[in-house]
């Protein structure tokens, strides 16, 4: 069996923490056994490490968080890069055809897809490795996991099976419906129906054939140049609801989309992570602050105050999950992200009344990590050391530096720095475009880059 994670999402749900390129999965906001603060996606890496299923999983995500993906997971997690986000269904064909074409994955192979996120046990998983089995011994196209409900949910859509085919190892499926209302929720729960949790499993030759009968290409190369033809539609719609045999394994466990503020804040381990104080009297509150300026709440209970380089949400937690819809037309560049260099956040942005522009960022450098080698057509840069040592190759010339150097980037200028240990300094970015299409990346290891330097 292969697992495929798929790490997607647009960041409006957790807002301002979540952004574009740092989606709910990335935010650490959880603590591991060991008390650390983790991600989402870190949790579930290691969880399918603790039921050996790594070898076996890759991660397919878009290519704007293609840097937090190596920056949690580290350079060797196996990724399917998207060219654009474009719903599952999308999703899923290009990682078969990836499976199928560059894998060499056999056709009678099991593919598991789940999402990233999900906030379960380790028995949750081993659920996930039983699927495979459930697929082949049915011989259903489509195997599901649905938990069983812990009450009438309105948030989640709903798996009904065929009444006379219930057993202990799967249902027959008879239908889905959609985030009922409470009292329909009530109803489906007395058919024995089941929170849809988003877990998909086939045999790899059910989804390649039916992108021969669509005309969709299943060679991965020719997929991603004609991916922007490919309707955004879910998996779910595409393929799950129209095909003619599903199947659903039940599970009865701890599972939990923690994908609003009132649903995450049940889980994190404070009331206050960050610079702040919330006051005896305010109860069922939480503040996570990102700035270094201090949070206080005074008397005010069951709110969520959440603080970023993007903005700030103060809201009733009932009322948070309205967050996406608020902000769905809301477009603004990140503020703050992870690399697998380090990370940064924007400080200022602002035009010049000569059409040219500046952005100035704090940008730090893991010790041991380094940027590619590159240039900028359309730009210059100022850096100015505030902390650590590390050491820059700027038009192949070796120069060390340290808190309080500065050093000029011209336009054109072929440059890359490395961390020897961690190493923040301040950039000021002045010229027509700061766009991210204007970074030309011409070698990525330091090994690659030192070989050209003096």
């Amino acid at each position: 069996m292969k697992i495929v994670l798929l790490s997607g999402g647009s960041g409006k749900r957790l807002w301002p923490l979540s952004n574009d390129s740092r989606s709910k999965q990335f935010l650490k906001v959880l603590k591991n056994e060991e008390g650390q603060m983790e991600s989402m996606v870190q949790r579930v890496w290691r969880q399918i490490g603790n039921v050996e299923l790594s070898d076996s999983t890759y991660v397919a995500t878009g290519k704007v968080q293609l840097d937090m993906i190596y920056s949690q997971l580290g350079t060797d997690a196996p990724i399917i890069v998207e060219p654009d986000r474009r719903d599952t269904f999308p999703a899923i064909a290009l990682a078969a055809t990836y499976l199928y074409s560059i894998v060499g994955v056999s056709l009678d192979e099991v593919i598991t897809v789940l999402p990233v996120d999900p906030y379960v046990e380790n028995e949750f998983f081993k659920k996930v490795k039983e699927l495979e089995d459930v697929v082949l011994t049915s011989g259903a196209d489509i195997g599901l996991i649905g938990v069983k409900p812990t009450y009438p949910s309105a948030k989640y859509g709903y798996i009904v099976p065929k009444e006379e085919t219930c057993n202990e190892t799967y249902y027959k499926v008879s239908h889905f419906t959609e985030k009922p209302h409470e009292d329909q929720a009530k109803l489906l729960i007395e058919q024995n129906a089941l929170w849809n949790c988003g877990v998909f499993a086939f045999k790899l030759n059910y989804l390649i054939d039916m992108l021969i009968l669509k005309g969709i290409p299943i060679q991965y190369e020719e997929l991603v140049k004609q991916y922007d033809n490919l309707a955004k539609i879910s998996f779910d719609y595409e393929v799950v609801e129209k095909a003619s045999h599903v199947v659903v394994a039940p599970y009865d466990g701890y599972w939990k989309d923690l994908g609003t503020w009132n649903t995450l804040t049940e889980e994190v381990d404070s009331q206050l992570m960050g610079n702040g104080i919330i006051s005896d009297d305010s109860v069922n509150t939480h503040v996570v602050n990102e700035l270094d300026i201090p949070v206080t709440v005074i008397g005010l209970s069951n709110i969520v105050v959440v603080t970023s380089p993007d903005g700030i949400l103060v809201s009733d937690k009932a009322s948070s999950p309205r967050i996406k819809d608020i902000m769905r037309d809301v477009e603004q560049r990140p503020m703050y992200e992870e690399r697998r260099w380090g990370w940064y956040k924007v400080l200022d942005y602002s035009k010049l009344a000569d059409n040219q522009y500046v952005l100035t960022k704090r940008i730090c450098i893991g010790a041991g990590k380094n940027s590619s080698y590159q240039l900028h057509h359309k730009r210059s840069e100022t850096w100015t050391f505030i902390a650590g040592e590390g050491e820059i190759v700027l038009n192949e010339k070796h120069i060390p530096v340290k808190a309080g150097d500065v050093i000029q980037i011209p336009t054109r200028s072929r440059h890359s720095i490395r961390g020897i240990t961690d190493l923040e300094f301040i950039e000021v970015q002045t010229g027509s475009e700061l766009i991210e299409e204007d970074v030309i990346r011409l070698y990525m290891s330091w090994e690659e880059i030192m070989q050209f330097s003096s």
